[in-house]
């Protein structure tokens, strides 16, 4: 007797991205359809935000800051109720503008007439430089130029969003967040008590929407399977949420965890409650476990052939790993986001970071050039984990059949590769492959900034459509990144970053700082290298992170190799990832840190590129050392051959 189909659904919980459903229900949507399966997906972190972002949304909120002793109200919550007319007439255009549905409101918006202004507003002069104040100009000109009216536009409505988001905060539910929602309930939680609790609480107006939205979803698709996708800590308490209004409507639908949250933090799961919400948990890529899933739910296979899956047996976590070959990423289908309401995204400008906005600003396809990372040495990154340690090509043939397959199906051209670091082998054969096709696309990434990508090359992947590529340059000094093991030098990422430059390619640099063994001179150094890339065009966009140790990375594997101590874990039966350390150096990065945010800043904007590297740092106590790299260094690297 034939088992019946599965019909599997795939969710997006909140919150994700607000300008493009983020892509993993696309992909194992698509892989699920390759393979005959009746699969469809939704996006409940978008739909929840519309439902929020409404004038019926907005009246709720209002009950409930009308319903806080005023001594309690915040600054946010005070100019919310203060305008809270102009709030409700003008959120339904606010929203209509970020869809793309009403561009002329730009004019109005950009005005700054139209619009109330809460606190959030105060952020548009914070990184301006003190000669542009004492001119008295205005920072959004400044940041976008005469002509640049819908940017504008789109970074105030961006703001004013915010402003209700805070509100939303401090008055309905104090973890809420449109990125990192409810993120310390998960992210390195030891155990799962903090979320246990969270979740027995009374709902709050938010998870009262979210459950409604649930309750339609259901109704609408009727699902045998649904697939709960966790990218970050900031997903999971909403995944939760939606797990438990299944169960209490329909107990026989099967449950399944996974995604990035997942695949790093719960590695060691042994917390038998979590299951009281869901039935499996699985590991890593999720094609092969979820085709043995299936298999077992339609009695084709045993529980003892699940795969890299974990279950709950006797009140015990139970990890079942039949080992099985991977499906190869040549064969993983096409992403699909059919189901997906591809019109009713926001199209945000939160950052002024040039690389940022692309993040939030648009709806972009997104793609995999590759699994895995091919160099995968990096001393900082997870190298021991599937999703980097497990490097699979796909031919650029197949690769431009799924390009082409998604312009069809979304009509949009503009794809992000979303890749850990894109081989240049690969970029190479993609680029002919669409130049000979003629297929006109956008598309930006990430890559390392080695040697192999010549000017010729940089001109090649330019002519295929690059408009921008990111790559870690981490701490701009030879000796760090020698000991990160990023292969790569200062003078060398200068001439790779200058060759994308020339070919009109915007070039961001990801930045790090508080590695271990970083010396207050190593950062004033990496910043006159910083600097110089500015100066001598060879980068637009920076962003400096702060380096924090995981227990999956080569710095949390082997401390001492690094010169560093780890601080011990209390015993962990939930998640496990970032861990502390002690590092014998005594600097205080937070300080430094300030300094080099605003320096960047402003090197993004022209500004304070003549002058000393240790003005930012004034603040810093003590006597900060000057640069002891020459102020010439880049550009005399630039004259040299690669």
């Amino acid at each position: 007797m034939t088992a019946p189909a599965l019909r599997v659904l795939s969710l997006i919980p909140p919150m994700t991205q607000l300008n493009t459903p983020y892509p993993s229900t696309a992909y194992i949507t698509g892989f699920l359809r390759s393979r005959g399966v009746d699969a469809v997906q939704a996006d409940l972190a978008l739909a929840l935000v519309l439902k929020l972002f409404s004038p019926a949304g907005l009246e709720s909120v209002r009950s409930h800051a009308l319903a806080q002793p005023e001594a309690q109200r915040t600054s946010s919550v005070h100019a919310f109720l203060d305008q809270f007319a102009r709030y409700r007439a003008t959120i339904g255009l606010v929203i209509a503008f970020l869809q793309g549905r009403d561009s002329t409101l730009a004019h109005r918006i950009a005005a700054r007439e139209l619009l109330p202004e809460g606190p959030r507003f105060a952020a548009l002069e914070v990184y301006v430089d003190a000669a542009l104040s004492e001119e008295g100009g205005d920072p959004l000109a400044w940041a976008f130029g005469a002509l640049g009216v819908q940017d504008k536009a789109r970074h105030i409505a961006t703001l004013y969003l915010n402003d209700l988001a805070d509100v939303l905060r401090d008055a309905v539910d104090e973890r809420f967040a449109f990125v990192r929602y409810a993120e310390s309930l998960a992210s390195s939680q030891p155990t799962f008590a903090p979320m246990a609790a969270a979740l027995a609480a009374p709902f709050t107006l938010v998870d009262e929407i979210l459950h409604t939205l649930t309750l339609a979803t259901l109704s609408q698709h009727k699902p045998d399977l649904v697939l709960l996708s966790v990218p970050f800590p900031g997903a999971l308490y909403a995944a939760l949420r939606i797990a438990q209004t299944i169960k209490a409507q329909n107990p026989h639908i099967t449950i399944a965890l996974g995604g990035g949250f997942v695949n790093t933090e719960l590695r060691e799961l042994a917390e038998p409650r979590l299951f009281d919400l869901v039935d499996f948990v699985t590991l890593d890529s999720g094609e092969r476990p979820l085709l043995a899933l299936m298999d077992f739910l339609q009695r084709k296979r045993s529980k003892q052939r699940l795969v890299r899956t974990f279950v709950r047996e006797e009140n015990t976590v139970r990890y079942i790993n039949f080992v099985e070959p991977e499906v190869p990423f040549e064969e993983v289908g096409t992403p699909t986001w059919v189901g997906l309401p591809l019109d009713r995204y926001l199209s945000l400008l939160d950052m002024l970071n040039p690389m940022h906005r692309l993040w939030s600003d648009g709806r972009w396809n997104k793609l995999t050039v590759a699994h895995g990372c091919y160099w995968k040495k990096c001393s900082f990154c997870d190298v021991s984990l599937d999703y980097i340690s497990r490097y699979e090509t796909a031919s650029a043939s197949t690769l431009a059949d799924r390009i082409e397959a998604i312009v069809n199906e979304t009509g949009q051209t503009g794809f992000h590769f979303v890749d850990e670091a894109a081989p240049p082998k690969a970029l190479k054969a993609l680029a002919d492959e669409l130049i000979s096709r003629q297929l006109p696309i956008s598309w930006w990434g990430n890559i390392r900034f080695e040697k192999t990508f010549t000017p010729e090359l940089c001109q090649l992947l330019a002519d295929s459509g690059c408009i921008a590529m990111s790559g870690g340059l981490e701490v701009a000094s030879d000796r760090l990144l020698t000991l990160m093991k990023k292969g790569v030098s200062v003078e060398q990422v200068a001439r790779v970053t200058k060759g994308f430059s020339d070919a009109g390619i915007l070039v961001h640099a990801y930045l790090m700082y508080g590695f271990p063994t970083q010396t207050v001179q190593d950062t004033v150094d990496a910043l006159e290298y910083v600097r110089q890339l500015f100066e001598n065009g060879c980068i637009q966009s920076g962003f400096f992170h702060r380096f924090s140790c995981t227990v999956h990375s080569p710095v949390g594997r082997d401390p001492a190799a690094y010169g560093i101590e780890l601080i011990p874990l209390p015993p962990v039966t939930f998640a496990k990832n970032d861990i502390g350390f002690i590092d014998p150096s005594g600097v205080d990065h937070d300080a430094l840190g300030v300094g080099l945010r605003k320096a960047i800043y402003n090197y993004m904007h022209g500004i304070g590129l003549d002058e000393d590297v240790r003005a930012w740092f004034s603040h810093v106590p003590g006597k900060v050392p000057k640069a002891t790299v020459g102020r010439n260094r880049i550009a005399k690297a630039l004259t040299q051959p690669a």
